[in-house]
């Protein structure tokens, strides 16, 4: 059963898309679609937020947890785990605030601060942001029983499938790193950098690493593993992330819609949040500009997916200037700054099976939003 929830009590779904200069016809058609692919079995449920001119509407429907033995609602206060998702919201702004105060340089090798790389200075912290550094897309770092140490002496051995910059092949291996570096840098575990410097900063309360176990039902539980018996639930998804204690740069983060949104404003506001400054506008900028125009189709910002890339989940309607992320387990983050609209879909969709697609969902939600911009 669908449950939506309005930003104020006194405020109806119609009255905040009217404020917030979205036409509230079209974009009741959202909640319909969402719906529909609950019915249908796609998804569990689902957790949307919309937000715009500092204003959000919020969407729940369906379950956070659909199993035989419990069924639990999703509501605006559901934990998703956000998979790669983690690579934007937490490790890029927690690197681009090392560059902001001149820690470290998007040129530097990253066997500066990785010194397991060895003589590898052909790879700069702008390689592993961009997934252009040489890696293969996938390697099991959990079956051999590594340990942390082990697991970054590992990667820093592989051999490269490509000379750095001249190709893109999304992995998650780099992002493995820049978390370690972030850790060497900031003097402190990675999700200790995040709570400090980001989310107690941009008021990011429900997010987090390795959630407390008190916390299970509010959190949405993701994939049956058969070795284990049970759905995944409360514990990181990623099996290498997993294996790193589930504190990793390229997965491992929880969190609500409501505070990806606080992300998102951030973004939109020039990196501002709460009278604070907390990314400077030209780190914004930077990140948000193709850095692999060179390696088309391949078109990515530092972190960010552009329009025109192979994983661009945009749908058809967000302007060129629209970039965003998604996450294996079914989450995403989509921000278009010529409209300042932002839409953080949450989903568990691998709840059912990781076979389930939700592509052509995220391209519904994106264009129904889009389409429902009628004042600048």
């Amino acid at each position: 059963m669908a449950r939506p929830t309005e930003d104020a009590a006194s405020e109806s779904w119609l009255a905040a898309a009217r404020r917030m200069g979205l036409e509230p016809e079209r974009l009741a058609h959202v909640r319909r679609v969402l719906d529909r692919e609950v019915e249908r079995g796609l998804i569990p449920g689902a957790s949307l937020l919309i937000g715009r001119r500092g204003e959000r509407i919020h969407y729940a429907t369906g379950c956070s947890v659909a199993t035989e033995r419990e069924k639990l609602p999703a509501t605006r206060e559901t934990l998703y785990d956000c998979a790669s998702l983690t690579k934007v919201v937490v490790t890029l702004p927690l690197i681009l605030m090392l560059v902001d105060c001149g820690e470290l340089s998007l040129q530097d090798p990253a066997a500066r601060y990785i010194p397991e790389l060895g003589d590898r200075d052909a790879i700069t912290i702008k390689h592993l942001l961009t997934h252009t550094a040489g890696f293969p897309p996938f390697v099991d770092l959990h079956t051999p029983g590594f340990s942390r140490e082990e697991i970054i002496a590992h990667i820093g051995r592989l051999p490269l499938e490509y000379e750095p910059g001249t190709a893109y092949v999304y992995s998650d291996l780099g992002y493995i790193l820049l978390g370690e570096v972030i850790a060497r840098l900031y003097g402190c575990p990675l999700d200790e950098a995040a709570r400090r410097h980001l989310f107690a900063p941009l008021g990011m309360k429900d997010s987090g690493f390795c959630p407390d176990p008190a916390l299970r039902p509010r959190i949405a539980a993701t994939e049956y593993i058969p070795a284990e018996g049970v759905h995944r639930w409360g514990r990181v998804h990623d099996d290498n992330a997993l294996a790193l204690g589930g504190v990793s740069g390229h997965a491992g983060l929880f969190a609500t819609a409501d505070d990806l949104g606080r992300y998102a404003e951030m973004w939109l506001n020039e990196g501002r949040a709460n009278g604070l400054s907390v990314l400077s506008p030209a780190a914004l900028r930077l990140a948000t500009v193709s850095h692999t125009a060179h390696l088309r189709p391949a078109n990515r910002g530092l972190g960010w997916v552009l329009k025109g890339d192979r994983w661009d989940a945009s749908g058809d309607l967000m302007s060129p200037n629209a970039y965003g992320h998604t996450g294996f387990t079914g989450t995403s983050l989509w921000i278009d700054p010529a409209t300042g609209v932002y839409v953080g879909l949450l989903t568990n969709r691998v709840h059912f099976g990781r076979d389930r697609s939700v592509a052509g969902l995220r391209a519904a939600v994106h264009n129904i939003v889009a389409a429902s911009v009628s004042k600048a």
